[in-house]
């Protein structure tokens, strides 16, 4: 099975954000993500046998999370970078708790066998996947947008999730496996 950590967006976030991608989506046919997708990912751990969930569990289960703390989501951007463009995301801005907790959501997951990411940790929310498509006009769609218009509004994270990936005819589904609330011991 492919999973991943994420913290969940509350309702009223994704409304704005899916009423944001309804407005650019014209502009570019990229493969979009749909609304019920949208997570602020913290760990990738990709493939991972079905029989052995419960060691990312126990894992998960036992890592120092912090107290909830707040996350801002607002503004578009493109990893890897603009000039190249794969992903189209909006940015997070969480308190510093966010960043601890995904060190130790690594660690964690480093210990029950899953190695540690590579990359530095850069919080956002993905909201279409770029191949080859030409995005000149969703870029001038975008820098059309008033800042009010790229404000997603924000939320107290309050829970860590265990996420399961299955890929099918209309693209990825996800689904929650697991939860965990946040404030069990303090990550540092």
């Amino acid at each position: 099975m492919r999973l991943f950590t994420g913290l969940p967006i509350p309702g009223h976030v994704v409304s704005w954000l899916d009423a944001a991608v309804r407005e650019l989506k014209p502009a570019a046919r990229l493969n979009w993500s749909p609304p019920q997708n949208f997570h602020i990912t913290v760990r990738f751990i990709g493939e991972w046998p079905d029989g052995r969930f419960a060691e990312i569990h126990s894992a998960l289960a036992r890592c120092p999370k912090p107290n909830p703390f707040m996350v801002g989501i607002f503004r578009f951007g493109f990893f890897p970078s603009p000039h190249r463009p794969r992903t189209f995301f909006a940015g997070v801005h969480a308190d510093p708790e966010l960043a601890a907790l995904a060190k130790s959501v690594d660690e964690a997951l480093d210990d029950a066998g899953s190695p540690s990411e590579k990359r530095a940790y850069s919080p956002h929310v993905t909201l279409a996947r770029i191949k080859d498509e030409n995005i000149v006009a969703l870029r001038e769609r975008i820098a059309a947008m008033s800042d009010s218009d790229t404000e997603f509004g924000s939320f107290e994270a309050t829970e860590l999730c265990v996420y399961r990936s299955k890929t099918g005819p209309g693209g990825s589904v996800y689904s929650i496996l697991a939860s965990y609330p946040l404030g069990e011991g303090i990550a540092g």
